[in-house]
């Protein structure tokens, strides 16, 4: 699997959590990456991507200032730090690898079809 992930579980309102995503099969400082969450009985919801070296980074609102994403590139490691944690981020998280040349605008939201491979999801579940 090119993306394979970690992570997650129950915390506590108001608490923090990281996951990883550790990627292979192919090279991971020439592809811009993304986090994507599907809530329950809810479609996906695109929440963040980050640009080949990392310097650009685009937020959903819904996170904007409580989750911060990240990417080690010597360790083909893809991160979301999730702080400030709220019952309505109760999800399963996945990784996903946008498309070669896929440029990251802040502001702008990523089409559903910009995306070509996925991890396999981590259920983070949030109590109040």
């Amino acid at each position: 699997d090119p993306l394979v992930q970690s992570g997650g579980g129950t915390v506590q309102f108001g608490g923090s959590l990281r996951l990883p995503c550790a990627a292979s099969g192919f090279t991971f400082s020439m592809y811009a990456m993304a986090w994507v969450r599907q809530a329950p009985g809810e479609g996906l919801e695109w929440i963040s991507s980050i640009d080949m070296s990392g310097g650009t980074t685009n937020y959903a609102d819904s996170v904007k200032g409580r989750f911060t994403i990240s990417r080690d590139n010597a360790k083909n490691t893809l991160y979301l730090q999730m702080d400030s944690l709220k019952p309505d981020d109760t999800a399963v998280y996945y990784c996903a690898r946008h498309p070669r040349g896929f440029i990251v605008r802040p502001g702008t939201t990523p089409k559903t079809w910009e995306y070509d491979y996925w991890g396999q999801g981590t259920q983070v579940t949030v109590s109040a």
